[in-house]
């Protein structure tokens, strides 16, 4: 049986201490792990930025407590005022360079302030900065166009959002009107959004406000790690089989998932399951909605969008964050005769469609294409996740290493047996890394996920001195 970790309050030590000064009675992550780490370097950036000469992140900070929403948390004990970036690095107030891994949650896609995406932005922004998709202009149907290209079969037709959210949220009532349906199937663990519909679909209590929600149930998570049929794909899609049966009146308005749960820990489902829950749903009389909003535009290196993995063709899909590379802009790409579920009314967005961030997302297309992003998510991506496996064989700290191209996730636990979620050990190593220049997020339900979702310029100079850095911090607890 393998030993569980103490407590952290029992691990715990300065990160830059000796070996001479550490406590003996502090017990190792793994017995066989004798050898000194040595302190990661920053791999060589040959860019410095302009000096900033704005007000200081105590100044911010200030502010933001006294003008903006509670709501709104930060990242760190300390947090980092991010002034500047390139490419796949921030600079903070003072200049310090940190490698950023997360993406400002799996969202900058070509890389911060990629040249070409910058040009295409200002160019519009010189040219016309907003009109309305009442007249005529070039921006939107270019991208419409280049977005619809990207898509299988005959999903081709695009309705500009602002969000993934709004994206969701519209392409649920768009199953609904179609269908004539009201029940929705989505996952648990699942994450869709913060408006109303995409509330119900999202299956997290942490996410979910004491509000009327109804009409949506949440199937077992096809959870290789912590679901109960490991990898087994068809014996969780049996789940969606039984609330069509027992919860609904045999007839659904549509299916929504994430290919890879961004939000609750990257948590890829079972190979298998979404062929054999498409059919259930299908033969119930719904739809397949496909949330690409993180996984989407070759993050996961094998394929363009996440569901391709799957081996299925949804008959709506919904994207956001890298598809701007920043910009707030997303999308939902359906079907023609889908589509025209929108005619029984008016629908309107003024903002969906807008010229810049038209311009920027065909920019973020192209650059894709050009810089072969894809091909490097899946390169880099496959040796980061390589060395991150053979971290887990060093820390029994590392429970589960997971996700695909440049979509991965590093789940901690205090005891692999029971895979007992090591919370406040997360919270610490995130803390240290960002001391040594390391950005990366967190997620999953118990929030003991790290989440690394980095522009996909990532090289693998970047993920060595990533995981040397994990690896350095954890060798000091």
């Amino acid at each position: 049986m393998l030993r569980s970790i103490p407590p952290l309050n029992r691990l715990l030590r300065h990160p830059f201490s000796s070996n001479k000064n550490r406590c003996l009675s502090s017990p190792r992550l793994t017995p066989t792990h004798d050898e000194a780490v040595a302190l990661p370097k920053l791999p060589a950036f040959d860019y410095n930025p302009p000096p900033y000469e704005g007000p200081s992140g105590e100044e911010i900070l200030r502010k933001r407590k006294e003008f903006l929403s509670p709501s709104m948390f930060l990242f760190y004990k300390k947090p980092l005022n991010i002034v500047h970036g390139r490419r796949q690095y921030l600079f903070d107030e003072n200049g310090r360079r940190y490698l950023d891994a997360f993406g400002g949650i799996a969202t900058v896609s070509c890389g911060h302030c990629h040249p070409e995406v910058v040009e295409a932005i200002v160019n519009q922004t010189k040219s016309l900065q907003h009109s309305t998709v009442l007249y005529l202009n070039n921006a939107i149907t270019d991208f419409a166009e280049a977005l619809a290209s990207k898509l299988p079969n005959d999903l081709k037709v695009v309705f500009f959002t602002n969000s993934g959210t709004e994206a969701n949220e519209l392409a649920l009532m768009m199953a609904r009107l179609y269908t004539g349906n009201h029940d929705v199937i989505s996952l648990r663990n699942s994450y869709h959004g913060n408006a109303a519909a995409t509330m119900s679909a999202t299956a997290q209590s942490v996410w979910k406000f004491n509000v009327i929600q109804s009409g949506v149930h949440h199937a077992m998570n096809p959870d290789p790690y912590r679901g109960m049929f490991g990898s087994d794909g068809e014996k969780y899609a049996r789940d969606v089989q039984e609330i069509i049966d027992y919860g609904t009146s045999g007839n659904v308005a549509a299916f929504i998932s994430e290919a890879i749960q961004g939000v609750g820990g990257i948590v890829e489902m079972a190979s298998g399951y979404l062929g054999e829950a498409y059919k259930m749903v299908r033969n119930a009389g719904g739809l397949c909605i496909a949330d690409e909003v993180q996984a989407g535009f070759g993050r996961t290196g094998t394929h363009f969008w996440g569901f391709q993995a799957q081996g299925v063709v949804p008959d709506i899909v919904t994207m956001a964050k890298g598809i701007g590379n920043g910009i707030p802009v997303g999308a939902v790409v359906t079907t023609t005769e889908i589509a025209q579920v929108l005619m029984r009314r008016s629908y309107f967005n003024t903002f969906g469609g807008n010229p810049v961030c038209c311009a920027a997302g065909r920019a973020v297309l192209k650059v894709i294409d050009k810089e072969k992003l894809q091909e490097n998510a899946f390169t880099v991506g496959t040796y980061l996740k390589n060395r991150l496996a053979a971290l887990q064989h060093k820390y029994q700290l590392i429970g589960d290493v997971r996700g695909r191209g440049l979509m991965l996730g590093v789940e901690l636990v205090t005891d692999r047996q029971f895979k007992t979620p090591a919370k406040a050990e997360t919270l610490y190593i995130m803390d240290q890394m960002k001391d040594l220049g390391v950005l990366i997020g967190k997620g999953g339900c118990h929030g003991n996920v790290f989440r690394i979702t980095p522009p996909l310029c990532f090289t693998k100079q970047d993920a060595d001195f990533l995981v040397d850095a994990m690896d350095y911090t954890m060798s000091k607890i």
